[in-house]
């Protein structure tokens, strides 16, 4: 069975909860696990599972995005596969930005004229998964649905934050609530496995990744023409309106990069022994720019449960449990614990670190940096104290920015010498 399908992956809005890292870029153009950005995500699970004929819809902070796909995803002239970039245009339909996922892809539909499909995949641009999307599309074709939509189950606890559906025992969506208030959850608890029963995991909640069939898609739109959002508007109604709606429960590591928290621990994770999302997958590989970067290397620096890019210089007294990105410098006796660093964008020269009058890119020497986000191009003076907790207060400064006990060096930022910020 051949599958025809075309996918749309959404580049997200604003993305304020995730400020400052989203103050300069985009969210899927956010760096993760050291040398990725998040569209990497969505990307990879589509190269990896068949799928050739990608856009990316782009509106906000978008040039790094745009760069980063342009330098990356190159098809050879045989091969019929792309990324192409969508960005929200002016056209003689229309004058607005994308109101929502929904009228992002009513406005690019036109782009799909000249291709030949019979599904419509839309992923997210700003989540941390692997998927078998050709699984995926087997599963739909293989339910006739008109419409099927990932879900994941989820806790009491963690229900009230997503769009919950009721999933019978063939598989198919009777009815559809965007974030239920915690009191009406025992009237949503859907059939699922015992093992996930056992877990509490009664509830069946959407990741917002969709399949619709061609003609069901164009269908919605004609006949919702002010509806801006797929889970808000467009499901419900393919719901009410009763068409085929099928759940595709999937099972694996999931993550909405939605808050600063969320991305910093979802990094942190990736440190474990067996982390939950897997990089060291022959499969499954994630895919990114080839930099043509050298080896890290590294000097007398104790190193514990640590991810470190290529292009490092690390003459620390220790890294514990912390993602270090490319080009990254730690100098001589500084200590980093539980820290997401981004990098640098280019090397300095030895000249650089000559200027007395300039502190050079990256964390000086004799430095105690814990609970932290570093952005790219930081320069962090000799003998600063950069620490985290969970009791510090929600604060912002033109240098950082301190949310949910995480401190956030903003990009580009010069840290002096002696400096100390967060905890005592």
């Amino acid at each position: 069975m051949v599958i025809k399908m075309v996918c749309m992956i959404l580049g997200g809005g604003v993305g304020s909860r995730l400020k400052p890292l989203t103050e300069e870029r985009s969210k899927p153009a956010v760096p993760i696990a050291g040398k990725y950005r998040l569209i990497d995500i969505p990307i990879s699970n589509c190269l990896n599972s068949g799928v050739r004929r990608m856009f990316v819809l782009t509106q906000f902070n978008s040039a790094s995005l745009n760069q980063h796909i342009k330098n990356t995803y190159n098809f050879d002239a045989f091969s019929h596969g792309f990324v192409d970039i969508l960005a929200a245009e002016q056209t003689p339909s229309g004058s607005n930005w994308y109101q929502g996922t929904a009228d992002a892809v009513r406005q690019c539909m036109r782009h799909l004229y000249n291709h030949d499909y019979d599904l419509i995949l839309i992923l997210s641009g700003d989540q941390l998964y692997q998927m078998d999307l050709e699984e995926f599309a087997r599963y739909h074709m293989e339910q006739k649905a008109d419409v099927t939509i990932a879900t994941l189950p989820v806790t009491d606890r963690d229900a009230p934050a997503f769009g919950i559906m009721k999933v019978d025992n063939a598989g198919y969506i009777s009815t559809f609530i965007e974030k239920p208030a915690p009191e009406l959850l025992p009237d949503w608890q859907s059939e699922v496995s015992q093992e996930h029963r056992d877990a509490g995991r009664l509830y069946m909640a959407s990741m917002g990744i969709y399949i619709f069939s061609k003609n069901i898609i164009k269908k919605l739109f004609a006949e919702n023409e002010g509806s801006m959002d797929f889970g808000k508007e467009i499901i419900p109604a393919a719901i009410n309106g009763g068409l085929s709606v099928a759940s595709y429960s999937y099972d694996g590591y999931w993550e909405d990069i939605g808050s600063i928290r969320s991305f910093y621990e979802a990094n942190i994770a990736l440190t474990d022994d067996i982390p939950a999302f897997n990089l060291f997958d022959n499969k499954g590989m994630i895919y990114t720019r080839p930099r043509m970067l050298a080896p890290s290397k590294i000097k007398g620096t104790t190193l514990d449960h640590a991810l470190l890019a290529e292009g490092c210089i690390i003459s620390a007294k220790s890294i514990e449990r912390s993602v270090i990105g490319i080009r990254s410098r730690i100098g001589d006796g500084s200590t980093v614990k539980n820290i997401v660093s981004f990098g640098s964008e280019y090397f300095e020269t030895l000249e650089d670190f000559t200027q007395e009058d300039i502190i050079p890119m990256g964390v000086g020497k004799n430095c105690h940096i814990e609970r932290a986000i570093l952005d790219k191009n930081c320069r962090i003076g000799d003998d600063v104290v950069i620490k985290g907790h969970p009791d510090l207060e929600d604060t912002e400064t033109d240098q950082y920015r301190i949310i949910d006990g995480i401190i956030v060096v903003k990009k580009g930022i010069i840290i002096p010498s002696g400096s100390r910020i967060g905890h005592a």
